[in-house]
């Protein structure tokens, strides 16, 4: 179990190395999940250590959310004063994600579609 820990961690490492001195715009944990993405593509598989740790972080993904939780608790009286500004916020982005997701599928099934119509 410690050698799969032992794994990510280099994979996070590597990714931070990599954000703060060749591309700061990214987040260093999401250039190490690329690498370790590309990692285990050029393998053809999942080590079986690295396997059971992801099986057990999986596993015990929702203790993630309680720092998440206590946030929230923490700021709540801020939250109440910005509620509309939130609401509106929250609705813009829900219908313009909507917006984008119906064009990028009606762009992809685009050819399709024409096609069954024409027979």
């Amino acid at each position: 179990m410690i050698n799969g820990l032992l794994q990510l961690l280099v994979f996070q490492v590597l990714g931070e190395l990599t954000s703060k001195m060749l591309l700061p715009s990214i987040p260093g944990p999401v250039i190490g999940l690329v690498v370790l993405l590309g990692s285990l593509i050029a393998l053809g598989s999942i080590p079986p250590r690295l396997e059971q740790v992801a099986q057990a972080i999986v596993q015990n993904l929702g203790l993630l959310f309680i720092p998440a939780s206590a946030g929230v608790i923490m700021f709540l009286p801020m939250l109440k004063e910005n509620l509309g500004a939130i609401i509106v916020a929250l609705l813009i982005s829900v219908s313009a994600s909507i917006a984008v997701t119906g064009l990028v599928l009606k762009w992809f099934a685009g050819d399709r579609a024409e096609d069954e119509h024409a027979t």
